[in-house]
């Protein structure tokens, strides 16, 4: 962790000199994800507004992707202290904790799971097991999907190497694919090169990765719920002043209420896979539910598993 520090300190953007605030708090933000991928794109702008809005109360320094640190150490880094927030997706910290990979099973949405007492939930979960504080999910409404190179007929990927994260492994293990775990920075390589066959991803964001270059089929239809969030260093946000507290909680359950957005763009990036002529693998109404059924029944008996404790209490609240 002494080396990912130092990192983090010699790739910190250098900042122009600011006016001295008594109260103005700078937090620390770095990104599991690529510094060209959408989703970022889209939390700088935030960044950017919220700096805007809390001269004098709260600023935000972007410190950078996967080269400050790396995808998988991300949950590490917030659990620590070593960044103030990470932006991430619960696949990429379940070496933190097990329950970090169960928010995927999502069937409320975030604004019913504030409502449901799901989001307290979430955060008495993250606090005791991770140290962190839950602000905000920021990326929902969006279904993962199985892309790969080679045609198939039915749901059996026998023979087939597919890239996973924690979200799809068991998943896909059902259907016999030989599974391996790399960063998103790693698939294109690997797709090139003929080291995987295909992988899991969301609807969007491959052409942020340019993995449609490399992609041959889409496997409809989708499963799970993309989550990507921004979660913070529990001891940083409980030292915070009340006035930066508040102003950080507004903003980031701002972000979170834009998540219709999701919704237009995701069948945007449907129709732009579809102009790259990455064909889609429809199976038949039956064979549809089935492997949708699967993928959700293997999820929940798995979460369950690595959670006894917590498993059905987060199913009573993301379940429906």
């Amino acid at each position: 962790m002494r080396r990912i520090l130092c990192l983090v300190l010699a790739t910190a953007p250098a900042l122009p000199a600011a006016p001295a605030y008594s109260q103005e708090v700078t937090l620390r933000l770095v990104s599991a994800f690529p510094e060209n991928q959408f989703y970022v794109k889209r939390t700088l702008d935030w960044i950017a507004e919220l700096n805007k809005d809390g001269k004098g109360v709260v600023q935000i320094n972007f410190i950078g992707g996967p080269k400050a640190i790396p995808t998988f150490e991300v949950g590490k880094a917030v659990q620590t202290g070593v960044v103030d927030i990470g932006f991430s997706t619960g696949a990429f910290y379940t070496n933190v904790m097990p329950e970090a990979d169960i928010l995927k099973l999502s069937e409320t949405s975030a604004a019913e799971q504030r409502k449901n007492g799901g989001y307290e939930l979430v955060n008495k979960i993250w606090a005791e097991k991770a140290n962190m504080r839950y602000l905000a999910k920021v990326v929902e409404f969006t279904p993962f999907h199985l892309y790969i190179n080679k045609k198939i007929d039915k749901p059996d990927l026998t023979g087939m190497k597919i890239r996973i994260t924690p979200v799809y492994r068991e998943f896909f293990q059902s259907m016999n694919a030989q599974v391996m775990t790399t960063a998103p920075g790693e698939v294109y390589t690997a797709l090139e090169r003929g080291v995987i066959d295909g992988y899991g991803w969301p609807i969007h964001a491959l052409f942020d990765l340019n993995w449609q270059e490399k992609t041959k089929f889409r496997v409809d239809p989708g499963f799970y719920n993309a989550e990507v969030s921004l979660v913070m260093n529990l001891d940083k946000y409980k030292s915070l002043p009340a006035k930066a507290r508040e102003y950080l909680d507004r903003k980031a359950l701002a972000y979170e209420q834009q998540n219709d957005f999701w919704k237009t763009y995701n069948q945007q990036e449907a129709k732009r896979q579809a102009d790259a002529r990455i064909q889609t693998i429809s199976f038949d109404a039956a064979t549809s539910k089935a492997y949708v059924e699967k993928a959700k029944e293997i999820g929940w008996a798995n979460a369950i598993k690595a959670s006894p404790q917590y498993g059905e209490q987060l199913k009573k609240v993301l379940a429906k």
